[in-house]
């Protein structure tokens, strides 16, 4: 298939941050080789990957560890990162924004079971001061606007979405993640969907050949970049937008709506695919431009990546145990940050999921 848990808390989580701008966050720049292998003395799990759910993550490891003394320390390298350092067994767990393809799970080094966390929202980020209401933007005008088509604000195809609106007639200056990324693939996954154009170059994936605009590393990167540069544009999951007080696009749905990111737009995205998913299903699914009228088109989920032949029997249930735990307990949590909990009926599925994980079950 190719896509469609009294003591200090010893979790860490450093994400990538841009050279010239890190996010609100302030936290420490890492790299993907040092990120995943930091000290973790007095650790009980490790795990690295994606940057889009590192606030969900962050809250999560640190609520599980207070009430079971259990501390996971989890580096936010990016989506690619925590593939290779699950690829590797240097890590307990991976997580990423784009599942894995079957080129990938055929160098892993047994079975990888993928189970998604939560939905989250790649929210259209921008900074042009002067503008009081949220942008109208399309997939179409969107792939232009990366590809290099669109230069200008006020472009004639952006002014006639959005009547009334004092578009400015500075550059559009493009910002993009400049390593591999969970976050990239989804909103590449949306605009191949979309754009024909797009589809056939730069396609779909987690690094692309960007043809125009500067990349920066990690969520946090790339809301800093866009905060410090009139003009720019962006993508980054919306909790990074949210803590960064940038303003986000209404993007229009496959119906025809135009819908801001949200919770609600998320969960609407997602509507209805557990009901679709087979009995057998390995959960790497796409819902970007799904239908709907509240949908937002640029949604996805983000998921855990764990061996189902765990070889350390100690570690294998306490990884269980916390698998059992989000499910339950974390998805309550989920809302608060601005991500959508996962629909009901998948987590009965998910439980027998984490159950099939062989404990000490070898390499």
């Amino acid at each position: 298939m190719t896509f469609r848990k009294t003591s200090p808390i010893v979790f860490v989580a450093s994400a990538l941050v841009a050279c010239g701008g890190g996010g609100a966050s302030g936290r420490t720049a890492s790299s993907d080789s040092a990120g995943a292998t930091s000290s973790t003395a007095g650790v009980d799990l490790t795990g690295a990957g994606a940057t889009f759910p590192y606030p969900i993550y962050s809250k999560w490891f640190s609520d599980y560890a207070k009430e079971t003394s259990i501390r996971i320390n989890y580096q936010s390298i990016g989506s690619g990162g925590g593939i290779r350092q699950l690829t590797e067994r240097t890590v307990d767990f991976g997580a990423s924004d784009a599942p894995m393809s079957d080129a990938e799970l055929s160098k892993a080094k047994g079975p990888v079971l993928h189970f998604p966390t939560v939905i989250g929202a790649v929210a259209v980020t921008y900074n042009l001061p002067s503008l009081q209401a949220p942008l109208r933007l399309t997939g179409d005008m969107l792939a232009d606007m990366f590809l290099g088509h669109i230069t200008k604000w006020n472009d004639s195809r952006i002014a006639v979405l959005n009547p009334g609106v004092a578009l400015p007639s500075t550059d559009v200056l493009v910002v993009h993640r400049a390593e591999a990324s969970g976050t990239t693939y989804i909103f590449s996954d949306y605009l191949s969907t979309v754009s024909p154009d797009w589809a056939k170059a730069p396609g779909k994936g987690k690094e692309l050949s960007w043809p125009v605009g500067i990349g920066a590393k990690g969520n946090e990167g790339v809301a800093g970049q866009v905060k410090q540069t009139p003009g720019a544009i962006a993508y980054v999951e919306l909790a990074y937008a949210k803590q960064n007080t940038l303003p986000t696009a209404q993007i229009r749905n496959a119906s025809g709506a135009f819908v801001a990111p949200s919770i609600e737009s998320a969960t609407a995205a997602a509507a209805g695919i557990a009901g679709q998913l087979p009995n057998n299903t390995d959960y790497r699914i796409s819902i970007v431009n799904a239908p709907g009228a509240g949908a937002y088109p640029i949604a996805s989920f983000t998921w855990l990546l764990v061996y189902r032949a765990q070889i350390d029997a100690t570690k294998a249930r306490k990884l269980k145990d916390f698998l059992h735990w989000y499910l339950h307990s974390g998805e309550g949590s989920a809302a608060s940050l601005d991500y959508a909990p996962l629909p009901d009926a998948m987590k009965a599925r998910l439980d027998a999921r984490v159950d099939s994980v062989i404990v000490g079950g070898g390499a």
